[in-house]
């Protein structure tokens, strides 16, 4: 049975950073194949996704969603079955709980955009972030 578990969250100001990690269990033999993503869900508004991950012949592939490109960085551990997300220059909006999500169709990754990789059915409890001004 596939588990993920988000870690990392916390209340910090504008400007600060932050890294989340999501530790990954139960895909065989690893995430190598998979793809992986970061979604997060804002106060009374839906779940959006946010960044996503894969590793296809040995060449990633990463999607951000426009409003975090350029400040969020995902990165995958093969090895360590982990997935993070640095968070540099957060601002008021990046407030939300923070989920983890793999899908092992590796493919759902090989799109052109965020927007294009869709949902997921697997979720943990999410890990919190506060952003204040």
């Amino acid at each position: 049975q596939v588990q993920v578990a988000e870690s990392g969250g916390g209340s910090v100001q504008a400007g600060d950073s932050l890294t989340l990690t999501c530790s990954l269990s139960g895909l065989n033999p690893n995430i190598a194949h998979t793809c992986l993503a970061w979604f997060r869900q804002a106060p009374g508004k839906e779940r959006e996704g946010v960044a996503a991950s894969a590793t296809v012949f040995g060449r990633p592939i990463k999607h951000y969603s426009n409003s975090v490109k350029g400040r969020f960085t995902i990165s995958q551990d093969n090895d360590k079955n982990t997935l993070d997300l640095e968070m540099n220059r957060l601002k008021p909006e990046d407030t939300g709980v923070y989920y983890c999500t793999v899908d092992s169709r590796q493919r759902k990754c090989l799109v052109s955009t965020m927007e294009d990789v869709g949902d997921f059915t697997l979720w943990g409890r999410g890990t919190q972030v506060v952003v204040s001004p």
